[in-house]
């Protein structure tokens, strides 16, 4: 069981609980936090002072004031008007990352959101059922606003799930949990898709991924680099010391590790240097390497961060801003997938060689 509580989740719990089921729950202190926020939004609905997205319609309707009858309905409708993405369906792994890191970040207690519809999205992925969120239609700039839609309105009691295979509609999806269909409160329509969680369990599916196919790809570098019967002379420390980009040295010493002792190394005479594909192996994989690092480090700060809008504080402020925008994790994304590209075409090309 992982205690979530908006601040110290690492990748390797999210791994555990996406590919292996490992529950979660809320850790009490979070949950005081969101309570708090939760009862700033009352305070600011009695109050009748216009707050973005509480009280006021969205976007460009966002001077329009929403008589306090009508609070619930608007957040209701945000949710069904914006659940239109299409497209075959994400896979269950990038929908689990998507409601684990949803759950992390409303647990910063800055959402304006209650505890209930936390309870719901932590029960649906413990009981391993997913919503049916279709994997094109993010806007990015503006939060995932079309994906967040779609696994919210299961807790509405619309839209669809999946678990071990079958598919069915959200309100069977919240009878098998033991709920009835959740009624939002002022700001949670807003609160559940706006966010980054979309990309955020995408690219920590890349990340997940392309690690262990990096990890395999310098495996198959050394024993191509053993089957050509190749040279140790680029791998020697030396001259990575005169280059010293980290990725570069790192995989270079992973190959000396690897091949540490073979006799087929440096055993062909004639030839004085060899083809690129062996040669630079770690000024390629290296930099692949690095990219995974840098999203990484993107992806660590994101799982922990509140990414809606607008967001309130402990002193009772509320601020408007744009934490919903992807551009971070896009970038940490393109640099990656651009490198692991780099990695296919210089094995294809050692492969061809063999």
């Amino acid at each position: 069981m992982i205690e979530l509580d908006g601040e110290n989740l690492a990748l390797e719990d999210a791994a555990r609980v996406v590919f292996a089921g490992e529950p979660v729950r809320m850790g009490e202190r979070a949950r005081a936090q969101v309570a708090r926020s939760a009862a700033r939004v009352e305070e600011i609905v009695t109050a009748g002072v216009p707050v973005y997205g509480i009280n006021t319609g969205f976007g460009a309707l966002s001077t329009e004031s929403i008589p306090g009858d009508h609070l619930r309905e608007l957040q209701r409708n945000i949710i069904l008007s914006h659940s239109v993405g299409v497209g075959d369906p994400l896979p269950e792994p990038a929908v689990r990352a998507m409601i684990l890191f949803r759950i992390n970040s409303f647990l910063k207690g800055a959402s304006g959101i209650r505890p209930e519809p936390i309870e719901y999205l932590i029960d649906l992925l413990n009981a391993g059922i997913h919503p049916v969120v279709p994997a094109q239609g993010s806007v990015g700039s503006s939060g995932d606003l079309a994906p967040l839609a779609h696994l919210a309105a299961v807790l509405i009691g619309e839209g669809k799930a999946t678990s071990d295979g079958s598919r069915f509609s959200g309100r069977e999806a919240l009878r098998r949990i033991g709920r009835r269909p959740l009624e939002l409160g002022p700001k949670e329509g807003l609160a559940l898709l706006n966010g980054t969680q979309y990309m955020t369990g995408v690219g920590f599916l890349v990340h997940h991924q392309g690690t262990r196919l990096l990890n395999a790809a310098v495996g198959a570098a050394a024993l191509s680099l053993e089957g050509l019967r190749g040279f140790s002379a680029p791998f020697d420390p030396r001259l990575h010391a005169a280059r010293p980009h980290p990725g570069q040295v790192r995989i270079a010493g992973l190959i000396r590790e690897l091949t540490a002792g073979s006799v087929l190394l440096d055993s062909t005479d004639g030839d004085v240097q060899d083809a690129y594909s062996l040669r630079c192996i770690p000024q390629v994989l290296g930099p692949a390497w690095e990219a995974l690092q840098y999203l990484r480090s993107k992806l660590e700060i994101e799982i922990n961060s509140a990414t809606d809008n607008p967001l309130l504080f402990p002193d009772g402020v509320v601020l408007s801003g744009g934490n919903f925008h992807g551009e971070v994790i896009g970038l940490g994304l393109e640099t990656a997938t651009l490198a692991l590209a780099e990695v296919g075409s210089i094995s294809e090309r050692r492969t061809d060689r063999l």
